[in-house]
């Protein structure tokens, strides 16, 4: 029987498959139930440091009537910021005393210091590793390009000083020089770049002029953008690949491991489908690997990186001219 088996940061890996951090892996009973499907590891629903800024604030405006003291601000938005990161600490204390799987922290916070307050209280709870879901808009105009990409060099290296267990950054792909940048994030002491984080996209409903949620799910047309990266940057990044955004088969899963990937991170598919949906995904990853007689997952991942490519120009091919020029 095919090994399925790899290793993600430093982790150990029963399969590639992840169940990425989404309202899915939120509870103990999610958590439990992608594990019991056959998911090599599970990254939690992510810690939003403005969601609990957004909690601390309808707090003190609900409690406005009490301020008779000066402490009792202070005492409101403590006690609202640590109960809500108290519950995530008890979800991966819970998570891993019921999986057996290696259980991944998630956060997305906003201010460089709470990053490092949280992922130090996420390490003593017990989780197997953190990924720090990270983006600065870039639009701001008052901001260059390289004050933002600064930013996440400064926060990734405070946060590997800090933390023991692994690191890992998913990120987006704007950046002026997204090849440059990655090097350089790999250097500042993760042991995983995940590409690409997904993003709320705005819509308008033309009647009511409102602002409303565009496609909330990825479609599978979404693979060939960190399918490209994932094997431009295999090779050259100096810690481990994992792809994420528009794998929503085998296939799919087959292909960004080829392209150099180690792991893969799955959501919309769950949504869509349902989390048996795992399973069958392992299963034609394995029937892959059996007919193209691979023993192991290491014998293949990477194969068809740029770096291994006989004609590396095509990764970086923007224009149609030979599917569209009449040039054969």
């Amino acid at each position: 029987m095919a090994d399925l088996s790899t290793t993600w940061m430093g982790l150990k890996l029963r399969n590639p498959l992840i169940a990425a951090s989404s309202g899915l892996t939120g509870t103990l009973e999610g958590v439990k139930a992608v594990a019991s499907h056959g998911a090599g590891a599970v990254v939690l629903k992510s810690l939003f440091e403005e969601q609990i800024m957004l909690e601390t604030g309808f707090a003190e405006g609900q409690n406005a009537q009490h301020h008779y003291y000066a402490q009792a601000e202070d005492y409101i938005r403590e006690y609202t910021r640590g109960n809500a990161l108290n519950g995530y600490l008890d979800l991966i204390t819970s998570c891993k005393l019921a999986v057996d799987i290696p259980v991944i922290a998630s956060i997305n916070c906003v201010s460089q210091g709470e990053w490092l307050s949280f992922a130090s209280q996420i390490e003593r709870a017990g989780a197997d590793g953190l990924e720090i879901n990270i983006f600065l808009s870039p639009s701001d105009s008052s901001r260059s390009s390289t004050e933002n990409e600064r930013l996440y060099g400064d926060v990734l290296e405070n946060i590997t000083r800090v933390v023991r267990i692994p690191v890992a950054a998913k990120i987006s792909s704007y950046f002026s020089s997204l090849a440059a940048e990655a090097v350089s994030l790999s250097h500042s002491g993760i042991r995983g770049l995940v590409l690409f984080n997904r993003f709320f996209s705005p819509d308008f409903d033309i009647e009511t002029f409102d602002v409303t949620a565009g496609g909330v799910f990825s479609s599978p047309t979404d693979i060939y953008h960190s399918l490209r990266w994932v094997a431009i940057l295999s090779g050259r990044v100096q810690c481990d690949l994992a792809a994420s955004t528009g794998v929503h088969d085998g296939n799919g899963l087959i292909k960004q491991l080829l392209a150099g990937a180690r792991a893969v991170e799955i959501a919309s598919v769950l949504y869509k489908k349902g989390l048996g949906e795992i399973g069958i995904m392992l299963g034609e990853l394995e029937e892959y690997m059996e007919r193209q007689r691979f023993s192991s997952t290491g014998e293949f991942i990477g194969r068809m990186s740029m770096a291994h490519a006989a004609n590396p120009a095509l990764y970086e091919r923007v224009q149609f001219m030979k599917y569209f020029g009449g040039i054969n």
